[in-house]
């Protein structure tokens, strides 16, 4: 009787409906405590097998999912356009190029350059990472960025010096001679300068003539950039020959005796002579047999006509026949005229002074003339000279306490020089060529 009390039995003989609601709650608990046991043990207790990629993912040099390669966008500027151009035609957003003019802005006069590349690279995301600017093979400027921002910097260029011996020998002229070597006109003007108180390239220049150079060259791998200082020229025809020596600035003779004189032998650079000295010469426009007490340099409108020497302008304006004049007073009762000239210089006016090589008028056609030349003449006393065969005083002797270190100089440029076979010889010394 106790026990179906305890069991609480309905009258079926079936516990009742607490007793079962009780039985179903232990069920229901003990199932609960079975589940997380069996989760504990699963997560836990059982070690979990390594996951084999596929055979996709262990490619070498493939990224990962979440790696992007870098963009790289490059471009050169054409003539006559500009920085800003060039990137918006590449469809650079204009964010970036606002940014990139901006910072190089303080190292770059945008209304002077000529061309130039460009290289700009971007992350996965299209942020600009870096930009480079070559203006030229010589100037380089990177954008980067870093954790403070973007910054600017010039990049230094290895280059490499090497001293040089060239030599040649006139077929025809200077420069034909020079491009023959494979050499620019940037040599062949240097050598012709520092033989300017010597030579006269118009007249004194013969086939069989020969030449030699000593010059430094740069390179940039094995790209040629420019040339550096020359250290020694030869000119030589037939038995004659003029040698110039470089030390600290100037050239010298082998005696120690500066090239530079009182006079230039032409004034201005090679171009053709149309007319030579002469005491009887048919004029092109008045007809007839007139003296032509100088020589006419046919040379394009425009062309710089410098002094041949330091002196004082005595005349500058319109004088007749010759057009637009300059006239120049000298020492030692030597004048020079310049006729014929298309213009004058900034600041070339009556009495004011000139130095040797300074440039007072440009070429032209003005007064009685059929075309484009220079008509220049030269006085001593009062009285025309052949400019071409005048000979003028020799140039400055080195100082006496320079006469040892030149005469070093000397000896090393001279073995140069008088050698027979080809010279180059890698300098140590780095030419700076952000001057």
């Amino acid at each position: 009787m106790k026990y179906f009390e305890s069991k609480r039995l309905d009258r079926f003989g079936w516990p009742s409906h607490k007793a079962r609601g009780r039985k179903r709650r232990w069920v229901l608990v003990f199932g609960v405590l079975l589940t997380g046991l069996f989760l504990i043990a699963y997560f836990f207790l059982i070690p979990s097998k390594p996951t084999i990629p596929s055979p996709e993912q262990t490619k070498p040099g493939l990224p990962g999912p979440e790696e992007v390669k870098p963009k790289t966008i490059e471009g050169d500027i054409k003539q006559r356009r500009t920085l800003f151009q060039s990137l918006v035609e590449k469809e650079i957003p204009l964010h970036w190029i606002e940014l990139v003019i901006s910072k190089l802005k303080p190292y770059i006069n945008f209304k002077k350059i000529k061309g130039g590349a460009y290289r700009l690279i971007t992350d996965g995301k299209g942020e600009m990472v870096k930009f480079i600017y070559e203006a030229g093979p010589t100037e380089v400027y990177e954008i980067e960025k870093g954790r403070d921002g973007y910054f600017v910097q010039k990049k230094r260029i290895p280059f490499e010096t090497y001293l040089v011996k060239v030599s040649g020998e006139i077929k025809s002229s200077l420069f034909e001679a020079m491009e023959s070597l494979g050499e620019e006109d940037g040599l062949t003007l240097g050598f012709a300068e520092i033989l300017a108180w010597e030579i006269d390239f118009y007249k004194d220049v013969r086939e069989g003539d020969r030449f030699k150079v000593v010059v430094e060259k740069v390179y940039k791998g094995d790209q040629f950039i420019q040339y550096g200082t020359i250290h020694a020229v030869e000119y030589q025809r037939k038995d004659r020959v003029i040698r110039g020596i470089h030390y600290k600035g100037d050239y010298y003779n082998e005696k120690g005796i500066s090239l530079r004189k009182a006079f230039l032998k032409s004034p201005l650079r090679f171009m053709r002579i149309s007319s030579r000295f002469t005491h009887a010469r048919r004029h092109p426009i008045l007809g007839g047999v007139f003296p032509h007490y100088g020589v006419d340099y046919a040379a394009p409108i425009g062309t710089p006509v410098w002094a041949v020497g330091d002196g004082v302008v005595v005349q500058c304006g319109w004088n007749g026949g010759f057009g637009k004049q300059v006239i120049l007073r000298h020492r030692n009762g030597y004048m020079t005229f310049y006729g014929h000239l298309s213009n004058f210089a900034q600041g070339i006016k009556k009495g004011v002074s000139v130095k040797q090589k300074q440039i007072i008028g440009y070429v032209g056609s003005t007064g009685l003339s059929t075309g484009p030349h220079l008509d220049y003449r030269l006085a001593k006393d009062g009285r025309f000279r052949n400019p071409l065969r005048e000979t003028f005083s020799s140039g400055m002797p080195i100082e006496k306490k320079e006469i040892g270190p030149f005469k070093e100089k000397r000896d090393e440029m001279l073995t140069w020089l008088q050698g027979d076979h080809f010279y180059k010889k890698r300098m140590e010394e780095r030419i700076d060529l952000e001057r």
